[in-house]
């Protein structure tokens, strides 16, 4: 099961990251976290900046409603997804595993 806090401004979502991937994509559950793999290398928040653009395309948000507030340095990471509530975000979630 997904680690998801809602929060007053949105929810937030663990994540793990998998950098320098064939291509962008949702893999799945991994230990409690939503597992991702971008192309992008991890330097200079190029990878960082991939996982956002990904989130964002998956919840149908604009980029600026995403936010890591920790882990930007390594691969789990713990982001602030703004004005979504947790049941819209399992259901997209739902869409895409």
């Amino acid at each position: 099961m997904l680690d998801l806090v809602t929060t007053n401004s949105g929810v937030i979502l663990s994540i793990r990251t998998q950098p320098g991937s064939s291509k962008n994509r949702i893999i799945g559950e991994y230990g409690g976290r939503l597992k991702l793999a971008v192309t992008a290398a991890p330097e200079k928040g190029k990878a960082n900046k991939a996982v956002i653009e990904l989130l964002a395309d998956t919840f149908r948000i604009h980029e600026s409603s995403i936010h890591i507030i920790s882990g930007e340095s390594s691969r789990d990471k713990r982001v602030l997804i703004e004005g979504l509530i947790l049941k819209d975000l399992k259901s997209l979630l739902s869409q895409q595993v």
